[in-house]
């Protein structure tokens, strides 16, 4: 049974930092793409990033150039690293592991859900 458990939320200032770390147990990491996911109050949950088997990265337009994706298969960890985060970065982020290898940004594509953390950021 896969199992994912993200950490690393919580409360910070707009232009702060903040990174997600997801540790995935009960799969061949190595060989899965995995992404994170966000939603806000009121809000469908949304696509944020996604790394692939091979470590090619995809962003959603709002994070690109603030957020990086990146995972240590050696860890059997995924990590968001976010940077200058505003507002309207406040939001739950999940993690999702894929089906196969190939980097994914929407939700029909996932295999396993994490349970999400908390994201706030004041202004």
């Amino acid at each position: 049974q896969v199992q994912l458990v993200e950490s690393g939320g919580g409360l910070v200032q707009a232009g702060g930092s903040l990174r997600l770390s997801c540790a995935v147990s009960g799969r061949t990491f190595s060989s899965y793409a995995m992404a994170w996911f966000r939603q806000a109050p009121g809000k469908e949950r949304e696509f944020v990033a996604t790394i692939s088997r091979s470590g090619s990265t995809y962003y959603a337009d709002s994070v690109k150039g603030r957020f990086t994706i990146s995972r240590d298969n050696a860890k059997n960890t995924v990590y968001l690293q976010m940077n200058s985060v505003r507002p309207e970065d406040t939001a739950v982020y999940y993690c999702a592991a894929g089906r196969n290898g190939v980097a994914f940004t929407t939700s029909q594509n996932v295999g396993s859900w994490g349970q999400g953390t908390q994201v706030t950021v004041s202004s």
